[in-house]
């Protein structure tokens, strides 16, 4: 999920990575920004696969996405959108503020959603354009955490977002799924435009 940030000239800033997949190194492991997938790579809309075993690679993986969250810059990040089709993804609504605020879910379910709110949101596989999008206002979430143990967390407002913008993620869906028709074509409009003058 991206946060929206002004850079010059009223710009959000992003990085535009060219997509590849995740690659694994032996031995000591440096963490490394990984290029993030954007729409309409067919990626993006594949179904995420269940982690069997938390490894080594996916410790490695997480590590990796946690540093390309920082690094887009976001407040959470799925697998898929770093070509990676497993059910992991990495928020932190803080933006690294606050230390416990980082938190991992593997093979996470949506347990209980509550509420309606329509807020602005973005996502940082559908770069430099946002759209207001109809979202719960409480989610409560279980899943695992990367030591493998079991957790349940309960978010409100950008949190609760934040889980649900993720999730769907792992499921395929991105942010202006979610809209009305009128907002998902205003949003493919805007992105093809930003798309047009980061070529230029």
């Amino acid at each position: 999920m991206a946060v929206r940030t002004t850079g010059y000239g009223g710009v959000s800033p992003y990085w535009y990575l060219i997509p590849g997949a995740l690659v694994l190194l032996k031995g000591k492991h440096t963490m490394a920004v990984l290029p993030i997938l954007t729409h309409p790579d067919t990626v993006l809309r594949r179904k995420a696969e269940q982690v069997t075993t938390i490894d080594a690679e996916i410790q490695r993986l997480i590590d990796d996405m946690i540093e390309t969250m920082y690094a887009a810059p976001g407040i959470g990040l799925a697998a898929t959108q770093v070509g990676i089709p497993l059910q992991v993804f990495v928020v932190d609504v803080t933006s690294g503020k606050d230390p416990h605020a980082l938190m991992t879910f593997i093979n996470p379910q949506v347990l209980r959603l509550e509420g309606r709110v329509r807020e602005d949101e973005g996502c940082l596989s559908v770069p430099g354009v946002y759209g207001v999008t109809p979202r719960a206002q409480k989610a409560r979430i279980r899943g695992l955490n990367r030591a493998g143990e079991a957790v349940e967390v309960e978010g409100e407002g950008l949190l609760a977002r934040a889980f649900q913008h993720e999730t769907d993620h792992l499921h395929g869906f991105l942010f202006f799924d979610r809209m009305g028709p009128v907002g998902r074509d205003l949003i493919k409009r805007k992105y093809k435009r930003a798309q047009r003058q980061h070529q230029e």
